[in-house]
């Protein structure tokens, strides 16, 4: 994407919908090319026609981990920088599902000596880079959109391990029912992370209180720090919240 349609998403993520005729205004070119640029976002998923603009997509759910990847990318890459600051050298580090949790895995490049377990192949992928990491690529099925593997053997090779700091997204919050997501496996994924895990650091943008996934994976108490780029919609007791700048992206 071009530096014009990470604004547009922006845009769209803080007020909504979003006027061809505003968004010439703003960037004072011809409607045309917004159109263009509107175009390519639809085609990707990332945002949705309607009548004279662009609003957000009906069902971000079903974006596949590139798309999703770019959606409030500014927040997730604080976030990220943020959450691997926590973490020390030479720690042993559970990686989990999301594209949040790649962007941690991108800070800690900078670290040294450290133990990655992970099912998250653009984790490994990023670790590729690393001169000093040792990392563990967990068993399981390819799931090709995603990014990732799971199943049963992903669970048992977590087990099989004990780290300093597991780190986790979530598919939605509630401040009623915790850590929530789309799909039973996912759950259970960062179930297992959460139980290996000494520390448990949940990574998650302010956008994840607007989804409502039917699959619990814990409640807070479950989360030693949470850090995001908003404060939850109410307090929760015990944990430990680190709040970034909302950055755009």
């Amino acid at each position: 994407m071009n530096d014009r349609q990470r604004t547009i998403l922006d845009l769209i993520r803080q007020s909504g919908l979003q006027s061809i005729t505003d968004l010439s205004q703003h960037f004072d070119v011809a409607t045309q090319t917004i159109r263009r640029d509107i175009n390519a976002l639809c085609d990707e998923g990332l945002a949705r026609r309607v009548h004279g603009g662009v609003v957000a997509p009906s069902n971000p759910v079903n974006l596949n981990f590139r798309s999703r990847r770019v959606m409030n990318e500014g927040a997730k890459r604080a976030i990220g920088q943020a959450a691997a600051q926590m973490i020390p050298q030479g720690a042993t580090v559970m990686l989990g599902i999301g594209t949040t949790v790649q962007y941690v895995a991108e800070a800690l490049l900078e670290h040294s000596d450290l133990t990655v377990v992970t099912n998250n192949l653009e984790v490994a992928t990023i670790f590729c880079g690393s001169v000093s990491a040792e990392v563990h690529f967990t068993a399981g099925v390819l799931r090709p959109e995603d990014r990732d593997v799971v199943g049963g053997q992903t669970l048992l090779d977590y087990q099989r391990f004990r780290a300093d700091f597991g780190v986790i997204g979530a598919g939605g919050l509630s401040a009623e029912f915790g850590l929530l997501d789309f799909k039973p496996i996912d759950a259970d994924v960062s179930r297992m992370i959460l139980q290996q895990s000494r520390q448990s650091l949940l990574v998650a943008d302010a956008e994840k209180w607007k989804t409502s996934p039917k699959f619990q994976v814990a409640g807070f108490d479950r989360i030693d720090t949470m850090v995001t780029n908003a404060v939850p919609p109410r307090a929760i007791d015990g944990l430990a919240l680190h709040q970034v700048a909302d950055h755009a992206t």
